[in-house]
């Protein structure tokens, strides 16, 4: 059975946006790899951190929402601590509350962006 998980890390600020792609690309590689579906990716860009990390102040933040077995979450944890460009991370398995209010905030904000297209 598959389960719903959400994942966010941070990679380091000096990346460029090809290497900034190419880290996340290899995630999602390895999601789709391992049986996993990938639901809904966000880019959240370039934030001030809350407190320095590895005498940085800012990071690349990055979600990935996705369906997987969870013996799967542990190999991507890896890689996550393998990966010297991710600074941190944190997945965490939703519930059917988590995954119903998650599509209402998609569907809302899809909403949103029609209305101003408009």
């Amino acid at each position: 059975m598959l389960n719903h998980y959400e994942t966010v890390f941070i990679t380091t600020p000096v990346l460029s946006e090809n290497q900034m792609k190419e880290a996340v690309d290899k995630f999602k590689a390895l999601i789709t790899s391992n049986g996993g579906e990938i639901v809904h990716e966000e880019n959240w860009g370039l934030k001030k951190l809350t407190y320095p990390i590895q005498k940085k102040s800012t990071g690349f933040y990055y979600l990935i929402e996705f369906n997987s077995e969870g013996s799967f979450i542990e190999k991507l944890e890896t890689e996550f601590r393998r990966d010297e460009r991710v600074i941190r991370f944190l997945t965490f398995k939703l519930d059917k509350y988590a995954v119903e209010y998650a599509e209402k905030k998609r569907r809302q904000k899809q909403q949103q962006v029609e209305k101003t297209e408009e």
